[in-house]
């Protein structure tokens, strides 16, 4: 792999360090109008949801759950279908992180290194930090401002659901609304954008370092999607203690009398007649428990894993700052 070089340039003028920004905003100005046009038409369909919503009459308005007394609840399909759409809204801005982050290693970074045309920028009173430094900083202000702005929209249109009664499927919890209704997507953005930049200068060529963007930031979001209840301690309910209302149920059982934890799920295709009380008697349990995140732990959930991404995409962008100074020198 060949080292990036450049003829000599002059001393770089410390007085136009916006030079490679408004370059940069010149020269992708078509995908900027096409960010905040996304922005834009996700906070309208946000918007348009909620009149929809409102403009039907739910079968109980006063907030009972029955109808005249026949024991049945039916809300309105408006609500219905908003529902099912908000349960997938954090998806959808970890979608639209990822972008950011392809977008950074292909077409803002990698496509430049893999062409030549970085040169042109070195050759201009531009240093090589400075050139990285923009292609960072731009998109990251994109997505700080983008992303902030759909997350705060998406929580509010959560939250207007979250009051009705009989709301099914928006649990604070669910992997496909924690990510959108808190910090954690646009901790996912920055990140991606660090990634995209790492994977763009040591790669150097559009497909494979958009291809590697995209792969590390699925196995990260996987990776917490999976194991996000281990990041902060649970709280152990024994015996008739079983309530735990909109909290998040991690894993339940029965405990022995020396404490061992024996968990439903174990007893699961024991015997042909399944009875999984007297499976966990015949193990040794005595008492019921369930490890459970009360709606207390949404916002510790949400800051460590906050900072972690944050923390990453610090040393990411450390990373790319290295690799690009060993590739120049």
């Amino acid at each position: 792999m060949s080292t990036l070089t450049a003829p000599h340039r002059p001393a770089p003028d410390t007085g136009n360090k916006r030079g490679p920004v408004r370059v940069l905003l010149r020269q992708h100005r078509k995908a900027l109008w096409g960010a905040g046009a996304l922005v834009v038409v996700g906070i309208g369909v946000m918007v348009a949801l909620q009149i929809w919503v409102a403009s039907g009459k739910e079968r109980c308005p006063d907030g009972d759950t029955t109808r005249c007394g026949d024991g049945s609840y039916l809300p309105t399909y408006a609500r219905t279908s908003t529902e099912l759409f908000l349960s997938d809204g954090g998806t959808v801005l970890l979608v639209l992180a990822g972008l950011i982050g392809v977008f950074v290693a292909g077409p803002l970074i990698a496509r430049e290194l893999e062409s030549g045309t970085f040169r042109m920028a070195w050759t201009q009173s531009v240093s090589p930090a400075q050139w990285l430094a923009a292609r960072l900083a731009v998109p990251a202000a994109v997505a700080v401002i983008g992303i902030t702005a759909l997350s705060v929209v998406y929580r509010w249109g959560w939250t207007v659901l979250r009051e009705k009664p009989r709301s099914f499927g928006l649990s604070w919890f669910g992997p496909g609304v924690f990510p959108g209704i808190g910090p954690v997507a646009l901790a996912y953005a920055l990140l991606a954008v660090a990634l995209g930049a790492l994977c763009a200068v040591l790669i150097r060529r559009t497909l494979l370092s958009m291809s590697a963007t995209a792969l590390a930031l699925g196995v990260i979001m996987l990776g917490f999607s999976e194991r996000r209840y281990e990041l902060w301690p649970t709280v152990q309910h024994r015996g008739q203690d079983m309530s735990w209302g909109s909290g998040w149920h991690v894993e339940g059982g029965m405990l022995t009398a020396s404490g061992e934890k024996l968990l439903w799920q174990d007893c699961l295709g024991t015997s042909p007649h399944f009875d999984s009380m007297a499976c966990m008697r015949e193990r040794g349990g005595v008492t019921d428990f369930a490890e459970v995140h009360p709606a207390s732990h949404f916002w510790p959930l949400q800051l460590v894993e906050t900072g972690i991404l944050l923390a990453l995409a610090a040393i990411a962008v450390a990373l790319a700052f290295r690799a690009l100074r060993r590739l120049h020198s």
